[in-house]
């Protein structure tokens, strides 16, 4: 049986694969302080993807999720701070093994209880800009949790 309650934080490295750039302006003050701002961002642009699993040969970049699946129950807590109340979220973007997506979870709270699709193979986090034009992104963390 697999350990429980085991947790994962993500932060936002300086990579700049993967983050929108048009017109950005970011700085990394710290490991988990990066501060984004983007005047002229239209809502619904994704501005930075973690991936669970990656073709690192096409894209040189490692996987910054850890792997769930669809028989754990999770917790993911979200650290922003935001010009614009609910002005950032986090989606997760549930994949099969061809690829297509197998489903998607909006977090658009500070904590959430999650559980992925039973066909998910694999998973994306997108932070996506809600009306934020100026934050900072600390860190997200997932943790399995354990139910009765």
């Amino acid at each position: 049986m697999a350990e429980r309650n085991k947790q994962w934080t993500v932060y936002w490295d300086e990579y700049a694969s993967d983050a929108y750039l048009y017109g950005t302006e970011i700085v990394f003050h710290a490991k988990d302080d990066v501060e984004f701002r983007n005047l002229l961002m239209p809502p619904g642009t994704v501005i930075k993807t973690w991936y669970a699993m990656v073709n690192y040969q096409a894209g040189r970049i490692e996987p910054t999720l850890p792997i769930i699946d669809g028989e754990g129950y999770y917790r993911i807590a979200v650290n922003i701070e935001s010009d614009e109340p609910d002005g950032i979220f986090l989606r997760l973007v549930f994949r099969g093994k061809n690829g297509e997506e197998a489903g998607s979870l909006i977090v658009d709270q500070p904590e959430m209880e999650l559980r992925c699709p039973i066909k998910a193979y694999s998973y994306e986090a997108q932070l996506i800009c809600a009306g934020a034009h100026h934050f900072h992104f600390h860190s997200f963390t997932i943790t399995e949790t354990l139910k009765e």
